[in-house]
C-alpha cells in the first residue's frame, strides 16, 4: 500500500514508495462507497498487554536520558534503548533517535506530546525539527514539550537498508505495466532484488520493525520522559502506530489524535485495492480543476474528468515506449513509472496541482520530464547527489511484517487486475503490480489484520478527510467506530490529513482537544 509520511508545509504524507515499494499499509483517499466497517467486525481484536511492566523490561523503562544540543536550534536530542525483541530483552538492543522542544508557555505545562508523521518510514524526528516542532499551533506549543521518535527501522534510529542509489534508481525506473512474460519477469526479478538487499544489509533488525513493537518503544519513551499518559499526534500511517498503542496499553492513552486514518481490519489486498480508488478520487478532484485553468495540457473546459484520465493514461503509454529526457545529469529518463509516481506525489496535496500542472504541460508539449522528475524524486526521497533516504526500504519492510502479503505471485494479480482496473482507470493496473512487492520478502509476516478497541480508553479523536488520496475516508469511519472510546471528526475537502492544512474549524477543534481535552460532539463535519 503506500502510504507516506506528512510532510507538512507541502504536502502531507505520502504513499509507501508508491509504485514500486506499495504494500498494503496504509494511504489511500476517500472517495466512493465502499464501506470498511463490515470487514471490522470478522476479525480478532488487538490484545492489551498486562498492566504491569514485566521485569525484564526494567532497565529500559528506568533509563535516563543524556539529552544534547542537536545543531538546531531549540531543539534537543538524545538516544534511547529499547530490546531488539520483546520476547528475549536480554538478547540485544536497538537505539532510538530522540528529540524534544520544550514547552514555551505561557501556562501551566501539559506534559511531552509525541508525533509522527507516518510512511511507515518517514522520519518523526526530522517533521518535528522542520515543522510540527515550529509550526505547530502556539496555543499546543506554550503547553506541551514537542517529542519525536524515529521508530525502529527508520532514519536515525538504526534504519533498515536495501539498494544504493544506483540500484534505487533502476529499480524505481521498473516498469509496473508489464505487457508480456518478459516484463512480469523483469518487474519479479526487481521486487526480489529489493528484497535480497534488505534481506543481506539488515538480516536481524528486519524481524523486528513491526507496528507493535514501535508502540512498545513508545511506551518507554512515554515512562521515561516521566509522562503517565501518552500524549499523541499521528498522521497518516501514524494512525496506525496510535491507534496500536491505544490497544495495547488503553490504561496509559492519554490525548490521542489520528488524523487520516488506516483501517486495520484489512487485509493487505483490500487496504491496495480501497487506496487505488483513493487516488482515483483525488485525480478526479485534480482533473475537475485542471480544465478551468487555460492551457491544462489533459483537455479544456468541456473535457470530462474520465477523458481527461483517458488522456493521461495515453501519454502514459507513450512514454512507456519512448522515455522523454530531463536533464538528469545521471541521464535518467522520465518513462511511465517516474512519471505515473510524479502524479500520484502530487495529489497527496492539493496546493501542488499547479506544480503538476506545469511539468505535465512541459512533459506533454515541450518533451521535458524535468518537472515529472522532480515531482517523483521528492516522493522518494532522492536528494540531488543520487542518494536516497531510507523511507522506501523501512516502508515495505514494515508493511512487509505488519500484514500477510497482497499477492502470492504474478497470477494472483493478473486476476485481481479488472477490479484495480475499476477502482481507477488511470492507475490501478501499477497499484496492482506494485502491490505483489511482499510476495518475495525474506521474512515472514508476523501480524494479521485484526480490530483494535483499546477498552477503557480516553476518547480518542479520529480525523478523516472525504476525498483524501492515501486513506480514505471509509478508514476513518471504521477506525472510530472499531474504538470503544473514538469520535470522528470530518474534513469534507482535498487532501492527504487535515491537521495543519488551513481549516480553522478543524484546527480549533483539535487544540482544544490537546489543551482541554475536550473531544468534539458527535458527527461534527467542517470544511
Amino acid at each position: 500500500m503506500h502510504m507516506r509520511r506528512t510532510s507538512r508545509p507541502t504536502r502531507t504524507l505520502r504513499a509507501s514508495g508508491v509504485l514500486l515499494a506499495a504494500v498494503a499499509l496504509l494511504i489511500s483517499a476517500c472517495s466512493s462507497g465502499s464501506s470498511t466497517t463490515t470487514a471490522a467486525t470478522t476479525e480478532a481484536a488487538l490484545t492489551a498487554l498486562p498492566r504491569a511492566t514485566p521485569s525484564a523490561l526494567s532497565p529500559y523503562y528506568q533509563q535516563k536520558l543524556n539529552w544534547r544540543s542537536c545543531g538546531v536550534p531549540g531543539f534537543e536530542c538524545a538516544t534511547m534503548k529499547a530490546p531488539l525483541d520483546y520476547a528475549k530483552p536480554g538478547a540485544g538492543d536497538v537505539r532510538l533517535a530522540v528529540s524534544r522542544k520544550k514547552a514555551t508557555g505561557p501556562g501551566k505545562r501539559l506534559g511531552s506530546l509525541l508525533v509522527n508523521p507516518g510512511g511507515p518510514g518517514g522520519s518523526a524526528v526530522g517533521y518535528l525539527q522542520s515543522y510540527a516542532g515550529i509550526g505547530y499551533p502556539a496555543e499546543v506549543r506554550a503547553r506541551y514539550d514537542m517529542v519525536a521518535v524515529d521508530p525502529r527501522g527508520v532514519a536515525r534510529s538504526e534504519p533498515v537498508e536495501c539498494l544504493n542509489g544506483r540500484a534505487m534508481d533502476a529499480f524505481t525506473q521498473t516498469d509496473t505495466t508489464p505487457d508480456d512474460g518478459r516484463e512480469t519477469d523483469q518487474l519479479v526479478e526487481a521486487f526480489k532484488k529489493f528484497a535480497e538487499g534488505c534481506g543481506q544489509h539488515s538480516p536481524e533488525l528486519l524481524r523486528h520493525v513491526s507496528t507493535v513493537e514501535a508502540a512498545r518503544d513508545m511506551d518507554i519513551l512515554r515512562a521515561v520522559l516521566g509522562d503517565q499518559k501518552l500524549t499523541y499526534v499521528g498522521a497518516s500511517y501514524g494512525t496506525f502506530l496510535g491507534a496500536t498503542y491505544a490497544g495495547l496499553y488503553p490504561d496509559r492513552v492519554g490525548r490521542l489524535v489520528l488524523d487520516g486514518a488506516l483501517d486495520p481490519s484489512l487485509t493487505s489486498r483490500k487496504l491496495n485495492e480501497e487506496q487505488t480508488t483513493g487516488f482515483e478520487t483525488a485525480f478526479q478532484s485534480f482533473a475537475k480543476d485542471c480544465v478551468r485553468h487555460s492551457g491544462c495540457p489533459l483537455g479544456d473546459a468541456g473535457t470530462s474528468p474520465d477523458q481527461v484520465g483517458r488522456n493521461l493514461k495515453a501519454f502514459f503509454q507513450q512514454l512507456d515506449k519512448e522515455p522523454i529526457p530531463a536533464g538528469d545529469p545521471d541521464g535518467r529518463k522520465v518513462g511511465e513509472a517516474l512519471a505515473t509516481t510524479g502524479v500520484i506525489a502530487a495529489m497527496y496535496d492539493e496546493t501542488a496541482w499547479p506544480q503538476l500542472r506545469d511539468a505535465l504541460t512541459s512533459a506533454m508539449k515541450q518533451n521535458d520530464g524535468a518537472g515529472l522528475l522532480a515531482l517523483s524524486d521528492s516522493y522518494y526521497e532522492r536528494d540531488a547527489d543520487g542518494r536516497y533516504a531510507n523511507l522506501m526500504s523501512a516502508n515495505v519492510a514494515v508493511n512487509c511484517l505488519d500484514l500477510p502479503a497482497a499477492f502470492s505471485g504474478p497470477d494472483q494479480v493478473e486476476q485481481a487486475l479488472p477490479a484495480f482496473e475499476k477502482a481507477s482507470p488511470v492507475f490501478g493496473e501499477g497499484l496492482a503490480w506494485a502491490s505483489l512487492n511482499c510476495a518475495y520478502w525474506p521474512v515472514k509476516n508476523t501480524g494479521e489484520p485484526h480490530r483494535i478497541e483499546a477498552k477503557g480508553a480516553a476518547p480518542i479523536l479520529v480525523v478523516g478527510t472525504t476525498r483524501d488520496p492515501a486513506t480514505p475516508y471509509p478508514w476513518a469511519q471504521s477506525l472510530a467506530s472499531q474504538l470503544s472510546s473514538g469520535t470522528l471528526l470530518t474534513y469534507v475537502g482535498d487532501g492527504h490529513t487535515a491537521y495543519g492544512r488551513g481549516s480553522t474549524c478543524i484546527d480549533s477543534t483539535i487544540n482544544r482537544y490537546l489543551v482541554q481535552g475536550t473531544p468534539p460532539e458527535k458527527g461534527k463535519r467542517c470544511s
